[in-house]
């Protein structure tokens, strides 16, 4: 009989549900899916608010600073929310009208007007794109870091001074010059209305952040920028004060681009400030917040620089094309959408949708705010961008003076002139350094001769570093001792060459660090007499480190006893030789450790190599968590109680150190602990971190900080307040509290970001209104800055 099944045919329409007219269609394989709307997490969604909040004010005041309509802000805030935010290669940074950009925009209004500076602005945008897609992104973090920061020093202070004029009911001049002359008389004769809405305005931006208790705190979420305009805007509409208001023309009459008119010349200098600027602040904007979200793992990662730069480019072209102003990353409105827990672009996207909606539907509103309070505003940010930590950084690197001619410039002669003239100084300092170095030859009481070089050791100092060198008599003992971070080619082979001549004469050579510390030898002889090319640093990389190529495993071997034979075999021909007399020194004397150091079990963690130190310098105790139970809570677990007891009684060090680090496993897994769940040996042990977080939910308690910020997130805060209170515990101990009575031993607290390679050394600082509240504010001190 013929089968009732219909068969495949050709037609490749045809199916074998065909046949089946009973049968329902199968909709994941025929029908058509429904496109679906993208979901918008509610972390993004009140990040978004947040940002808007901040954004709102401060683009109506640059655009006032500026000279520009007032709606040109409120177009760049959204195009750089909107453009940005779906183009841009940092996720999270928040772009729009930036502080930074004010006096540019503001000399390019006076000098060629409006239209034209909005076609400056199309393009520099043009010009981003190009430096975009020749992926030239990283070049511009070459710029000295006191550069950038003395050109946003220089802009603050035209800001803050042209914005003053505004406050006491003036009117500015186009030159920091003119403002400064004719200040005299604007503070003689104020205007009373406008000078007391900028100061309320300023009262409430200073008060704001500094709202005490957990109301402040509730408070303090709110932006102050949002609550101080707010406050003066409802103050003067109250009061009937008559002073000038922002004043929003229609839509309709708006102004866009025209085509550039002026000096060419004058053109091409404008586009090129505009793109220096705009490029460089987004692009150091985009590494900052690259820096705030690499503590939290949620928040998307590492930026794509030449994305960015493409991004701003385009939004840019937009903007000045709408008649808006010139976009760029801002750094306020990142770090809110940061610490508002934004974790992807929808956030920045739909802040710039919520400046569409007011800008469209809620002008009345906004016509509402007295311009001295948005002056006031724009004055307190420019007066911020003169930043004492970053002037405190360049005074210890040695920069101050290419920081101040910066400032200088930008303030006298502008932007673009200020910026070339930092440039070359900082050339100069630059070629300065290189060229000043001091040699100089000293026989100490031992017999011993001191060769020391103090700077950097380049071919122009081969002659004098010869000279010094052949004053050392042949067979004698010598320290050459280096001070410096740069050597080149030339200077190395006449020091070695000298060394090796010097060694085969008898004599020998110790070269030594700033520290005294000795370096290791860039060619040293393996067991086998072959030379081995081994250059281990504390900076190289430590993730699968090795001198020289591993080899593969064995067939059916298992890779990670490869890997230890591979690495013992490595350490018997590379270190062995090195470290051998060493260590049957302290065989031979026995152990006689200064520290005890008690630290987390977590692999990332090298005390070696964190704390410079080597063997017999520590007493290393590590457990999961860096606990240390309080005295008769150990329930048969010693450990941590005899390390101690040992280390203070019997090796009689002076300081134990208590080390936490960030992303702490057993932090975390001690806030997901939930109470009278099955109790497992690490629940158990664990038990001894409940202090920590009984010490952080406590409310007459602040906070711990470190390095003057507040901790990234919970976890983080977690792990700073388990250091602090383990501290407390170990004064329990019998030992240590007789230990510190008699000034025989010291206490410290340390923390160790993993992902900044970054060490701090947690230090008391008792404040008069946290009498006995030891270690709760905490002040960081750097240990080491230098990338592992």
């Amino acid at each position: 009989m013929p089968s009732c099944v219909p068969t495949r045919t050709d037609d490749s329409s045809h199916t074998p549900d065909e046949g089946r007219p009973h049968s329902p269609p199968r909709p994941d394989r025929r029908a058509p899916r429904i496109p679906r709307l993208p979901r918008i997490a509610a972390a993004d969604l009140s990040a978004s608010i947040a940002v808007f909040l901040i954004a709102l004010p401060l683009s109506l005041g640059i655009a006032l600073a500026t000279g520009a309509p007032l709606q040109a802000g409120l177009v760049a805030a959204a195009t750089g929310g909107l453009v940005v935010g779906l183009l841009g290669g940092a996720p999270l940074q928040v772009s729009g009208p930036a502080a930074g950009l004010t006096v540019v925009t503001a000399d390019l209004i006076q000098k060629y007007g409006w239209r034209t500076t909005c076609a400056v602005t199309v393009l520099a945008g043009l010009v981003q794109l190009g430096l975009g897609f020749l992926r030239v992104a990283r070049s511009a973090l070459a710029v000295s870091p006191a550069i950038v920061h003395g050109m946003l020093a220089g802009i603050g202070i035209t800001i803050a001074v042209a914005q003053l004029h505004i406050v006491l009911g003036g009117s500015p001049s186009s030159s920091v010059v003119d403002n400064m002359r004719e200040l005299p008389a604007q503070l003689a004769h104020p205007q009373v209305a406008a000078l007391s809405m900028s100061a309320l305005t300023l009262t409430v931006l200073l008060a704001w952040s500094r709202l005490p208790g957990r109301v402040g705190r509730m408070l303090r979420t709110v932006p102050a920028a949002l609550v101080a305009v707010t406050a003066a805007t409802a103050t003067a509409a109250l009061a009937g004060l008559t002073l000038p208001k922002v004043d929003l023309p229609s839509w309709r009459s708006h102004a866009l681009a025209g085509l550039p008119e002026g000096p060419v010349l004058g053109i091409v200098a404008a586009v090129l400030t505009t793109t220096l600027v705009c490029s460089v602040q987004s692009l150091l904007g985009a590494v900052a917040v690259d820096k705030l979200t690499a503590r939290v793992p949620a928040q998307q990662g590492r930026s794509d620089l030449d994305r960015e730069l493409l991004g701003q480019g385009a939004a840019n072209i937009v903007s000045g094309s709408l008649g808006g102003l010139p976009v760029a990353g801002v750094a306020v409105r990142s770090a809110a959408n940061v610490q508002a827990g934004a974790i992807s672009r929808n956030s920045t996207m739909l802040h710039g949708v919520w400046v569409v909606v007011v800008a469209l539907l809620l002008v009345p509103l906004l016509e509402l705010i007295p311009l001295a309070t948005l002056a006031a505003l724009v004055m307190a940010v420019g007066i911020q961008m003169v930043s004492l930590h970053h002037i405190r950084t360049v005074t210890r690197h040695r920069e101050m003076l290419v920081y101040a001619v910066t400032t200088l410039g930008v303030v006298v002669l502008g932007v673009l002139e200020g910026v070339m003239i930092g440039v070359a100084m900082a050339v100069g300092v630059a070629l300065h350094r290189l060229t000043r170095t001091r040699i100089t030859c000293e026989v100490g009481p031992d017999g011993v001769h001191h060769v020391r070089v103090r700077g950097q050791l380049t071919f122009l100092a081969v002659p004098r570093l010869s000279r010094a060198l052949h004053l050392v008599p042949s067979g004698a003992d010598a320290v050459v001792e280096l001070d410096g971070s740069f050597m080149d080619h030339a200077a190395y082979e006449s020091l070695h060459d000298w060394q090796s001549a010097h060694t085969t004469r008898g004599g020998s050579v110790e070269l030594t660090g700033r520290t005294g510390a000795r370096l290791a030898e860039p060619h040293t002889k393996d067991g086998d007499g072959q030379t081995s090319h081994c250059h281990c640093r504390p900076w190289t990389p430590w993730l699968n480190h090795h001198c020289e190529s591993p080899e593969p495993p064995p067939p059916g071997g298992h890779p990670g006893g490869h890997r230890l034979a591979s690495g013992i075999s490595t350490f018997q021909r590379n270190t062995a030789p090195l470290v051998r007399g060493e260590l049957a020194r302290l065989a031979r004397e026995g152990q006689r450790p200064s520290q005890l150091f008690l630290t987390c079990a977590d692999s990332r963690l090298v005390t070696s190599m964190i704390t410079s130190s080597g063997p017999g310098d520590l007493f290393v105790v590590r457990n999961v968590g860096n606990l240390v139970p309080p005295p008769g809570q150990e329930s048969g677990d010693d450990s941590v109680a005899a390390a101690i007891e040992y280390a203070v009684e019997v090796l009689q060090v002076r300081s134990i150190t208590v080390c936490g680090h960030s992303g702490c496993g057993a932090m975390q897994a001690l806030m997901n602990t939930e109470p009278g769940g099955t109790q497992t040996p690490l629940q158990r042990w664990l038990r001894h971190g409940l202090p920590s977080m009984e010490r952080i939910a406590a409310k007459d308690r602040p906070w711990t900080r470190i390095a003057g910020r507040a901790p990234a997130d919970a976890t983080e805060q977690l792990c700073l307040t388990n250091v602090v209170q383990q501290l407390e515990h170990l004064r329990a101990y019998e030992a240590v509290a007789r230990a510190l009575r008699e000034g025989a031993l010291e206490l410290h607290g340390m923390y160790f970001h993993v992902g900044e390679a970054q060490a701090y050394l947690l230090a008391e600082t008792p404040y008069p209104e946290e009498e006995g509240e030891l270690f709760d504010r905490v002040a960081a001190t750097t240990l080491n800055r230098t990338p592992a």
